[in-house]
């Protein structure tokens, strides 16, 4: 049983030591534990750093990719290495590695594909009282979507088995977080979650620039994903949405005519007349995109395969280091 501990890095020369000295190199039920960092365009010595350290597996970047591509990359080098677990952790030691036992008990035990580290931020000081609240907000409407309980859903300290990593497909460009959740909550993986610790801050996150540009970014994703697995789900509610809004004036024009003069009020008739118009495309684009949905699947299980044949033809590779 091999783990892989992956770290997307940016820029961390000076975290990266304290990362990497916190990772135990010895868990029980684990014959072999392995770093992989994911070096993402770093303009600092974070690469001369990681092979300084000692650091078995190093994947460059040639430019900055952004999170999510940088830790889709790290997922396919892991399983070309033989992982049969992965945990992804921060490079600025940002959460505690000697919880990485508690975190893949759950997959060692036969419980979980995916476990999600809980910061339990209600008790970190150094968050603000507003990141708090949208880790709260959001996790609550991750957790409704998804339809798996995770209490804090962008946490980045994860473990991910090797059956789940090969099914995972990352698309966003921008953070993985909750794309992996809602994914794994509609494809039927396991998702769960133990509470871990956290280490005192040592940057400014990078992640994002502003409260409302994250905002922006998280709530684009979640519509992006939920609208990519629940398709018909979605455009109904904004189909039926314009309806009613069609039929508040075709209705209004109908009173007058019916008990009133019989004329004017036209423009009731045309807007609520739009709006119902609007409602029957939207209905229709909902079909078009259930069908997209199910061909999507197809396209899935496509991929899915083809990496397992690219995982066993690497693996049969006379290159490539068998233990």
């Amino acid at each position: 049983m091999k783990l892989i501990v992956q770290i997307p890095c940016y820029n961390e020369e000076h975290t990266l030591p304290e990362t990497v000295a916190d990772i135990p190199r010895e868990i029980p039920g684990i014959d072999r534990v392995e770093i992989l960092i994911i070096d993402d365009g770093s303009t600092d010595r974070t690469v001369e750093v990681a092979r300084e350290l000692g650091i078995e597996h190093v994947v460059r970047n040639k430019k900055n990719m952004g999170l999510a591509r940088t830790f889709r990359r790290g997922i396919d080098a892991c399983l070309r290495a033989g992982a049969d677990i992965i945990v992804n952790t921060d490079g600025d030691n940002q959460y505690a590695g000697q919880d990485i036992p508690k975190l893949i008990k759950p997959i060692l035990d036969g419980r979980a594909d995916i476990v999600v580290g809980d910061r339990q931020t209600d008790k970190v000081t150094h968050f603000s009282k507003s990141k708090k609240f949208l880790q709260w907000l959001g996790s609550g409407v991750v957790r409704k979507l998804a339809g798996i309980w995770i209490p804090d859903a962008v946490s980045g300290f994860r473990a991910i088995s090797r059956e789940a990593a090969i099914r995972l497909n990352i698309v966003s460009s921008f953070s993985y977080t909750i794309e992996m959740i809602i994914q794994a909550g509609k494809r039927d993986m396991a998702v769960t979650s133990v509470p871990v610790r956290t280490n005192p801050k040592t940057r400014e996150s990078r992640l994002f620039k502003s409260i409302p540009k994250f905002i922006e970014r998280q709530v684009s994703t979640i519509v992006r994903m939920y609208s990519m697995y629940q398709p018909l789900r979605v455009f109904f509610y904004i189909g039926t949405a314009l309806f009613i809004l069609g039929f508040i004036p075709v209705i209004r024009f109908l009173y007058f005519y019916i008990f009133e003069s019989g004329t004017g009020h036209i423009q009731s008739l045309i807007l609520g007349g739009v709006f119902l118009i609007m409602g029957f495309m939207t209905y229709l684009i909902g079909l078009v995109a259930d069908l997209i949905s199910f061909n999507r699947q197809l396209l899935e299980m496509t991929l899915e395969r083809v990496r397992r044949m690219e995982i066993d033809d690497t693996a049969n590779s006379p290159d490539h280091p068998h233990e």
